[in-house]
């Protein structure tokens, strides 16, 4: 990645990760991810905001060289975690009088996880600030976007704030600047479906803080610059929002093609009541996209086999991710075939504690479906639209 500029006196200097195919081994990245990381300098001191992923600081430390960077006075860690914050040692020792601004848990974690001198590290509360001489930071605490103790970085005079993951996409692109297209809709939205969605709340009390400060350009640690930030914060206002759409996901695994069946009749039957559907095999299915669809979705039906004596393994999985996000869903249900024994519709019940959702009476037959039972399908079709129904969505 080059240098280039975002106004005059903040440059652009991180990394772009063209090949990255995943993160944390849980979401998968289709279209790559970058590692921004900026350049204030104000008429008397100079601050780097974030660092670099692991293994990209050769990059990074180059682009500070072509930035002509030689002294640094601050270091701000807007988040601890190692894709923002793992070149911050190496840093250290090339500016070895630079402090590092953090908030207090940052400290904590900093400490944990990078080993830093305590020494080195500035702690600073919310709404405090630091002048660079004709430029200033003011530091806003916002906690849960999606750790514990993330920070956002503004700079009045430009109107920029440095927005760490908050508006942010994985998405690996040579534009400096957001083009609002649907790839970077999608992106975006897989983005905060995985990591921020079950934070929604915080969202939307930091969105209105945001729009507060009615910032020329958001500068987020992942993705494109928003030089239009209206259009981002309208996309988060939609995806935070509790109300959920006229969408049911049905996350499926099939071993012996029962279950399929029972997805296939359901399936038909909601789109003859007029309700959207998604079904996903979790054979093939990604996680990222089943979250994407948890954003929108007002009823989950879980279709999965017994395994022995509970749920498929691939059902229990996506039960659990269930779980962590937190989807706004007011209905859940589950459909589904059984040989000889098991507890399966208790299990997923039991691994989905966080979901307040209300449970509508679950199909879960013997063996392979027949008429009988594909009525029951469709009756479970008939419960789904009357609750769609009550809530205005059909």
């Amino acid at each position: 990645m080059v240098v280039r500029e975002i106004v005059s006196g903040i440059d652009a200097v991180g990394v772009i990760d063209w090949h990255r195919v995943s993160f944390d081994d849980l979401m998968d990245l289709p279209e790559g991810t970058t590692y921004n990381a900026y350049i204030v300098r104000g008429s008397e001191k100079t601050a780097l905001i974030d660092t670099v992923e692991l293994g990209f600081e050769e990059e990074y430390i180059t682009n500070l060289i072509r930035a002509k960077v030689d002294s640094v006075d601050y270091i701000v860690a807007n988040h601890a975690e190692q894709d923002h914050s793992g070149a911050l040692p190496m840093l250290l020792e090339l500016f070895p009088t630079a402090k590092v601004i953090t908030t207090e848990k940052g400290k904590e974690l900093l400490l944990l996880l990078l080993l830093v001198d305590e020494d080195r590290i500035q702690v600073v509360k919310d709404r405090d600030s630091l002048s660079l001489g004709d430029k200033t930071m003011v530091f806003y605490s916002m906690p849960w976007v999606h750790w514990p103790e993330t920070m956002v970085t503004w700079v009045p005079e430009d109107r920029v704030l440095f927005s760490c993951d908050l508006f942010g996409s994985h998405l690996a692109a040579s534009p400096l600047f957001s083009d609002n297209s649907c790839r970077l809709q999608q992106e975006g939205k897989r983005y905060y479906a995985s990591i921020m969605q079950p934070f929604r709340s915080k969202v939307r009390e930091y969105i209105d803080i945001v729009e507060s400060l009615s910032p020329a350009i958001i500068a987020p640690s992942h993705g494109p610059v928003h030089n239009n930030p209206a259009w981002i914060l309208s996309q988060y206002r939609e995806w935070s929002a509790e109300e959920g759409k006229n969408l049911v996901v049905i996350p499926f695994v099939s071993m012996h093609d029962s279950t399929r069946m029972m997805v296939q009749c359901l399936v038909d039957a909601l789109i003859e009541r007029g309700i959207e559907v998604r079904p996903y095999d979790l054979g093939i299915a990604s996680t990222s996209m089943i979250a994407m669809d948890l954003l929108d979705a007002t009823t989950i039906v879980v279709g999965t086999p017994t395994v022995l004596f509970g749920p498929h393994p691939k059902a229990a999985h996506i039960a659990f991710l269930a779980n962590l996000l937190k989807p706004k869903a007011r209905y859940l249900s589950v459909i589904g075939s059984f040989a000889w024994g098991g507890k399966t519709v208790q299990a997923l019940a039991d691994m989905m504690p966080k979901l307040t959702a209300e449970i509508i009476e679950p199909v879960y037959v013997k063996g392979k479906p027949g008429e009988q039972e594909f009525a029951a399908v469709r009756k479970l079709a008939d419960e789904i639209y009357k609750r769609h129904q009550d809530n205005n969505l059909v």
